[in-house]
């Protein structure tokens, strides 16, 4: 089976989305990267309860992708052997009426994870400059006073708006966030496939919506404004990584790899010491427990 190397795959320089793969071989078949997936998510489950323990670090997982890229069952799978209390997931969707009376950020800014946790973002503070940038007429939704008109929705905004979550990431990862951001990469021929999966088995139907053959209409449109944020946020600190998706297993182990050795590259975290007078004592806890 052919190794994962996190360098394949985090984009540390500007890119065209048609360069990069949307599948790959990784030389074994399914059940032998299921089998290394279920190997590596138990790594992960143990050092997340280190991290637990610790209490320094969090980490922020933000997935995107378009439609049926896999983004659900990735988060199923990938975190199915973490304690439940050290992962919350949280899914955005269009903004309610109460987050609109806020700033954009406003609503991701407060289902951050806390130290000591995994935060896993399906759809993520990016839906600000993907869908409102191929639709800019959401943008009047959130009453901004210097947005009269969709003409004030121009290559400034844009500009300011990518400086603030660049802005907003730096001051989470200073803040002791550990950042990871991964791109869906789902080829369009792959989407048509399972788009019409949905139509045809129908315990699936429930997933399918109209919308999602309108928002395909869109492809290249959205494909140029990943592109775009991708290129503009691709930071030493929060860094995208670029998934083949085409094969939702060797996603799922590819998120998996690069997530535990990224990680384990934090030689600080460890389960903290117990106090000198605790660890002089244990024998005593341990008679004490013995003798009841």
């Amino acid at each position: 089976m052919k190794d994962i190397n996190i360098n394949d795959h985090k984009i540390t320089s500007k890119i065209k989305l048609s360069d990069l793969p949307s599948k790959l071989d990784l030389k074994s078949d399914k059940d032998t990267t299921e089998d290394a997936l279920r190997k590596v998510r138990r790594q992960l489950g143990k050092l997340q309860d280190t991290m637990y323990a610790h209490g320094k670090y969090s980490v922020l997982v933000c997935l995107q992708g378009m439609d049926t890229s896999g983004k659900d069952s990735l988060i199923r799978e990938v975190f199915k052997d973490f304690n439940a209390r050290g992962v919350e997931v949280m899914s955005f969707k269009v903004p309610t009426e109460l987050e609109l009376k806020h700033d954009y950020l406003w609503r991701h800014y407060i289902k951050l994870p806390a130290r000591g946790k995994f935060g896993v973002h399906n759809r993520t503070h990016y839906e600000n400059v993907l869908v409102t940038r191929v639709h800019p007429e959401y943008i009047l939704n959130e009453k901004l006073p210097f947005v009269n008109s969709i003409d004030d929705v121009n290559d400034a905004f844009w500009d300011q708006r990518f400086e603030q979550i660049n802005n907003f990431e730096k001051h989470l990862t200073q803040n002791g966030t550990i950042i990871f951001k991964f791109f869906m990469n789902l080829s369009k021929d792959e989407q048509r496939n399972r788009l019409l999966r949905r139509l045809d088995k129908q315990e699936k139907n429930w997933k399918f919506s109209a919308g999602d053959l309108k928002e395909r209409k869109l492809w290249d449109k959205y494909m140029d404004c990943y592109q775009d944020a991708i290129n503009r946020t691709s930071k030493d600190n929060a860094p995208w990584y670029n998934i083949p998706a085409d094969d939702k297993p060797t996603a799922r182990l590819i998120v998996a790899q690069i997530l535990y050795d990224t990680l384990k590259q934090y030689s600080d975290i460890k389960e903290p010491d117990l106090d000198d007078k605790t660890k002089a004592n244990l024998h005593l806890y341990r008679e004490q427990l013995n003798n009841e």
